[in-house]
């Protein structure tokens, strides 16, 4: 195991070790409130372990493997004991495994338990990313003093939800991560999802899509089921929406995020409450990530040494700009007062006729028209996804620009450098030949040799989309410079497929939906429908 600690040390630029001689307490049987009884690994040093501060991780994807050695065992070895817990319904932990439902009652009830062992030490950190992030959210407004602060990183309060939105399904990651967690306790689990990336990306095609489980993995799949029945605003998912409890969370937070995350929306609402709320101290750290880059673990254990190991004793954290964020195309870390950062306005960038992007009001012109065809949806190039074998974060667009589908605008040549940082959004006057139709936009980079970076984008589905209306798009927020001598380039679509599902254009709901039709879609740009992007500028 020593040569996999100093792997882990070398790849994520750990400090050196206090110690490398760890034991590890399997399968401590964590009893709940109904009977239930959740399994959990200790992690403590072999010497002087009994009283360190605990790292509580919560975990639906086993403790064994890679868990244990590049999660549990980094923290055990630089000061904490480490308590890595399967959740309910996972790896020998009782009950079915009803995702992100009784993360609440379980969470709470697991914190007691922890504060009542001989080998407690009076103080606690909850730590972990994604799903074991927003078991922290879940709890965090709860829990008991001896908890000193939580460190949720990639990852939300009301974790699905964005992708569930009527007016915007993101299919790609709910039905690839379902599909990961309904073979996840098979041998060679890992290997076999490797394998199998292809198989659940033609999946994604299958009509209708309640039948795309079955395609994937044989079989109906509850999740599945739910994820296409149910709009993000049901009441089916009332009891995992932990978003009204953010305001009443008093533990001191630090937050770690990725500009191409999957739940960066959420994750900065969350930040933005306890900000408002006045809650100290409080950190959010942005980096230039996808949901499971390296530089999001390297972010994430360094704050939980510097700043959660630093509250568990009773010391204060190092001081540090609340908010630290990687401007892209600077390519350079910034500390800011708040998020958003003051100083930053709201500045439109009309489209123009002939492609051409400026922040002047356009004038007199017809519409751009393309042809939209969901049998051959316009594909999801890099950005914001999450799926084996899939590219996410920036990459060249030049081949998804070179399509018939897709409009582009783009400003003259940069005669110096424009900074956005915060949330960007955008207004596009729109009709299509049929009542229902996506728009889709994204914001690129120009360079000097006229290749387009992707910067964040953002889908909104509309319905009596047959009339000319304003699609008011929200694109992901971010922190970018456009550089002098570069360009910026707005993008129009009608999809990203599959990491957004494809309009079929018939109303249909997305479960049962057989029958595809192609649109024909048009982009206003005239005084009457001033189409625009809107980018925070300074």
């Amino acid at each position: 195991m020593n040569l996999s600690s100093h792997i882990t040390e070398r790849v994520l630029r750990l400090p050196p070790p206090l110690t490398r001689n760890l034991t590890v307490q399997r399968d401590l049987r964590v009893p709940m409130r109904d009977g239930a009884v959740l399994l959990a690994d200790r992690w403590v040093p072999k010497s002087d372990g009994d009283g360190l501060p605990t790292a509580l991780i919560r975990i639906p994807y086993g403790r064994a493997g890679m868990v244990g050695g590049q999660m549990a065992r980094p923290l055990a070895e630089r000061g904490f004991q480490v308590l890595v817990q399967s959740t309910r319904g996972t790896f020998g932990s009782d009950g079915p495994f009803d995702p992100l439902r009784r993360e609440r009652e379980d969470g709470l009830d697991t914190i007691d338990w922890v504060t009542r062992q001989s080998w407690f030490g009076e103080s606690m950190i909850l730590y972990g990313l994604s799903y074991l992030g927003f078991v922290q959210w879940a709890v965090a407004d709860a829990v008991p003093p001896q908890v000193k602060a939580m460190i949720p990183i990639v990852s939300e309060s009301a974790l699905t939800l964005e992708f569930l939105r009527a007016d915007g399904f993101s299919l790609e990651t709910p039905f690839g991560w379902a599909v990961q967690v309904a073979g996840q306790e098979r041998r060679f689990a890992m290997p076999r999802a490797m394998l199998g990336a292809k198989k659940v990306q033609r999946a994604l095609h299958t009509m209708p899509l309640n039948q795309a489980d079955t395609v994937a993995i044989g079989h109906r799949y509850d999740y599945v089921q739910n994820i296409l029945d149910h709009d993000a605003d049901a009441p089916f998912w009332q009891g995992l929406d932990h978003r009204h409890r953010v305001a009443d969370i008093h533990l001191p937070v630090s937050s770690v995020a990725g500009w191409h995350d999957i739940f960066l929306p959420g994750q900065l609402r969350d930040y933005r409450v306890l900000q408002d709320a006045g809650r100290s101290p409080l950190r959010l750290t942005v980096g230039p990530w996808a949901h499971t880059s390296m530089g999001v673990g390297e972010a994430a254990f360094g704050e939980a040494l510097g700043f959660g190991l630093a509250l568990a004793k009773g010391e204060e954290p190092a001081e540090r700009a609340p908010v630290r964020l990687f401007v892209m195309g600077e390519e350079k870390w910034r500390d800011f007062p708040s998020w958003p950062p003051p100083g930053y306005e709201p500045q439109r960038f009309h489209l123009q006729p002939g492609g051409a992007l400026s922040p002047r009001t356009p004038a007199d012109s017809p519409p751009d028209g393309y042809r939209y065809d969901p049998a051959d949806p316009t594909p999801a190039v890099g950005g914001v996804r999450m799926a084996f074998g899939v590219k996410s974060g920036r990459v060249d667009n030049t081949a998804l620009e070179a399509r018939p589908d897709v409009l582009t605008y783009t400003t003259p040549v940069l005669d110096k450098d424009v900074e956005v940082v915060g949330d960007v959004s955008a207004e596009i006057f729109f009709r299509s030949s049929l009542p229902h139709a996506d728009v889709f936009v994204r914001l690129c980079d120009v360079d000097t040799d006229g290749r387009s970076t992707n910067v964040c984008d953002g889908l909104t589905s509309l319905t009596g989309a047959d009339e000319t209306r304003a699609a008011r798009v929200t694109l992901w927020p971010t922190a970018y410079r456009f550089q002098r001598g570069h360009s910026i380039r707005v993008q129009i679509s009608s999809g990203a497929f599959p990491r957004y599902n494809r309009n079929p254009g018939t109303g249909e709901p997305r479960a049962t939906a057989t029958t595809l039709r192609a649109a024909d879609q048009q982009v206003f740009h005239d005084p009457e429908h001033p189409s625009a992007i809107v980018l925070p500028t300074r």
